[in-house]
C-alpha cells in the first residue's frame, strides 16, 4: 500500500536546511518534540502520504541521521531531495555547504509511543477531518465506521483525512498502514484540535 516511498528502496537526491522554528509543518501535527524533522520535496510527498514518515539519510562520508517527515519542499525541490531542519543537516555537515549530495531510506523505528487521533478545528457531527499522529509507519488509508460499514475517507495535502458529509464522525476509526496492518480504534470523542492518544501502535518493520 505504499506510494512513492516503498520499504527496502534507497534514493538518491540532495539534502538542504531550513529553519524549522518549533518543527511544525505542512504535515500540520504540531511542534515537535526534536528538532530532528524534515521536509519532503513535492513529488515524494504525494500529497500528504509521506507525512510522519522516518527516514535515514546518509552521506558520502558515512555520516547518518533519521529524521521525521512533518513539512513539504515546494518546487523547485526536485524529487529525491530533503530540506532537512538546520539543527538536523548540522549533523551532517555545516550549513554553509547548501546542498548535500544525500541517499536516504524509510524506516520503521525501534522506539516508538502510541498513536493519537486529532479531530480538525471545526470538526462536528456534520463535517470532520481526522489525523493520526505518532505512527510508527506511513499511515496508508484512514476509515470510519458508519451504517453502511466502513467508509475510507479521502486524504488532503494537509494531512487530515475527511468527511465531507459527517457520516463516521465520533465513530469507530480504523487506520492502516503502508504495509497492510489494519488497526481499529474506539472511544474516541469528537473534540476538535484536541490529540487524543490511543493504546495502538504499528509493527515494526
Amino acid at each position: 500500500m505504499a506510494g512513492r516511498i516503498k520499504p527496502g528502496v534507497r534514493y538518491q537526491g540532495v539534502a538542504t536546511a531550513y529553519e524549522a522554528a518549533d518543527g511544525n509543518g505542512a504535515c500540520l501535527f504540531g511542534p515537535a518534540d526534536t528538532m530532528m524533522v524534515a521536509a519532503m520535496n513535492q513529488t515524494d510527498y504525494e500529497s500528504a502520504k509521506a507525512c510522519g514518515a522516518y527516514v535515514r539519510v546518509r552521506t558520502a562520508n558515512g555520516a547518518s541521521i533519521t529524521v521525521r517527515i512533518v513539512n513539504l519542499c515546494p518546487l523547485p525541490c526536485a524529487p529525491g531531495q530533503i530540506d532537512l531542519s538546520q539543527q538536523a543537516f548540522a549533523k551532517l555537515d555545516k550549513l554553509s555547504v547548501g546542498r548535500l549530495p544525500i541517499t536516504w531510506t524509510l524506516l520503521s523505528p525501534a522506539e516508538s509511543g502510541t498513536i493519537s487521533i486529532r479531530y480538525k478545528d471545526g470538526s462536528s457531527q456534520y463535517w470532520c477531518g481526522l489525523q493520526a499522529i505518532g505512527h510508527r509507519n506511513p499511515v496508508a488509508a484512514l476509515e470510519v465506521k458508519t451504517a453502511g460499514g466502513w467508509r475510507k475517507l479521502k486524504r488532503t495535502a494537509y494531512n487530515y483525512f475527511l468527511s465531507t458529509d459527517g457520516s463516521g464522525c465520533g465513530k469507530a476509526i480504523r487506520v492502516t498502514d503502508i504495509y497492510g496492518e489494519r488497526l481499529t480504534i474506539d472511544g474516541i470523542a469528537l473534540k476538535p484540535d484536541v490529540a487524543q492518544p490511543t493504546r495502538v501502535q504499528f509493527a515494526r518493520h
